[in-house]
């Protein structure tokens, strides 16, 4: 049976899990890449792939991407509930991104839907837009949330031993998925402890994060804390407020209660 075949037929994906969920959805945004200069895929019928332990991925109808621009190459990956994806060399004006595009062509019988799109590597290209305004990272999921609330119930947070903040000014960060954060008032916090450091990490729904090492005796505490210094505008209220790793703080208390320690994505570093 030849591999084309094999995906002609029900995903063996779903027996084994089948709490596993691909949603395929349409988004109501513009949607631009762009590569080298050029606009390479423009669509405001984009689709929103939302897959379980998986960023927010956007496909293109071919129809609105410059196909022209694409090299079919050999080579091909598998998915247990997608199939087998295809895949192209974006090349514009001299500048290659080799095998940054995909595609589903014969999908399992579950994700029919999926047939006729392609789908872009985030990092590959230059720029990403939804509507007029640059996008970061990853699509912003429409079924994300994120709540900034300020709460006067004390924190505490404590690290090597010490007690590096304490504030009753907290804003509380309540985001779809992750342990609550607490965005600390600086006046609050022990930056005498702290070093900047060169680190900045990007976030689709909060925007560029700054990053501070800790000294405590002569044990350092790597990338320990971070600040949103010009947040994006859906999210002001941590503007210029600290955030330390709840993952590799000693603890934090809130109320005097000791905050439970969760695995995250974060949790090994």
């Amino acid at each position: 049976m030849t591999k084309q075949a094999e995906t002609d037929h029900r995903s063996p994906g779903y027996a084994k899990h089948p709490g596993y969920r691909v949603d395929f959805e349409l988004s109501p945004r513009r949607v631009r890449v762009e590569f080298n200069g050029e606009i390479i895929a423009d669509t405001t019928a984009a689709m929103l792939m939302r897959e379980t332990r998986h960023t927010p991925v956007y496909y293109f109808p071919r129809a609105d991407v410059k196909m022209e621009t694409l090299q079919r190459t050999d080579h091909n990956s598998y998915c247990p509930f997608k199939g087998d994806a295809s895949y192209w060399t974006i090349a514009v004006d001299g500048q290659e991104a080799e095998n940054a595009v995909w595609s589903y062509e014969h999908p399992f019988e579950e994700k029919t839907e999926i047939k006729d799109y392609v789908s872009f590597y985030w990092g590959k290209v230059d720029h990403w837009y939804e509507e007029d305004e640059e996008i970061f990272v990853h699509p912003r999921d429409p079924h994300k949330r994120i709540d900034v609330v300020p709460s006067r119930r004390p924190v505490r947070v404590m690290l090597g031993g010490e007690q590096i903040a304490e504030t009753t000014g907290a804003h509380f960060l309540f985001e779809t998925g992750l342990p609550t954060r607490y965005y600390l008032p600086a006046a609050d916090v022990r930056t005498d402890l702290l070093e900047p450091s060169d680190t900045q990490t990007q976030c689709p729904y909060k925007g560029i994060a700054s990053y501070w090492s800790a000294m405590i005796g002569d044990q350092r505490f790597e990338d320990i804390v971070w600040s949103y210094p010009q947040p994006i505008a859906e999210c002001p209220k941590i503007k210029d407020y600290l955030c330390f790793f709840n993952e590799h703080v000693d603890a934090i208390f809130v109320d005097g209660a000791e905050i439970p320690q969760v695995e995250t994505a974060w949790s090994k570093r």
